[in-house]
């Protein structure tokens, strides 16, 4: 019987901390602002509340927007994915936003007291190891 016990409490405890272990977007603020001399973007999700501002002056009122479950699911499960660690190191695929070619966009995501900013990429196409996430999180704000 101590032995079932035993086996019980240690699976139970297994999955609580492999669960734990997992990124929770819940408590993650995140920031990706685009902008150019004609065009900005700022797309603010925390607490799975989605808020977006096109307009960069200064009185600008955020919009929120409404998620779906499905679109939820799908943004936690690529935040999952996210090494946090290695955004502030990533390097943009292009550089169209050199000649106004595209927006210049930014990831920063703070986390549990730390905050991982990425290097300016081109507005459309992120660095690889984001995409993902990055491409998801406009896609909700594009297609409204």
């Amino acid at each position: 019987m101590k032995t079932l016990a035993m086996t019980l409490l240690l699976i139970i405890f297994g999955k609580s901390c492999s669960e734990e272990s997992k990124q929770d977007m819940k408590s993650a603020v995140i920031e990706y602002t685009a902008n150019t001399r004609g065009y900005f973007m700022k797309i603010a999700l925390k607490d799975e509340k989605l808020m977006v501002t096109k307009d960069r002056s200064k009185g600008a009122v955020a919009t929120a927007m409404k998620l779906s479950d499905a679109d939820k699911k799908e943004l936690v499960k690529a935040f999952q994915e996210l090494n946090l660690e290695e955004i502030p190191d990533l390097k943009a695929p292009t550089e169209k936003r050199f000649y106004d070619g595209a927006a210049m966009a930014d990831l920063v995501i703070t986390y549990k007291d730390n905050t991982y900013k990425s290097q300016t990429f081109d507005h459309g196409n992120p660095p690889v190891e984001i995409e993902k996430f990055v491409n998801k999180l406009v896609s909700l704000v594009e297609t409204e």
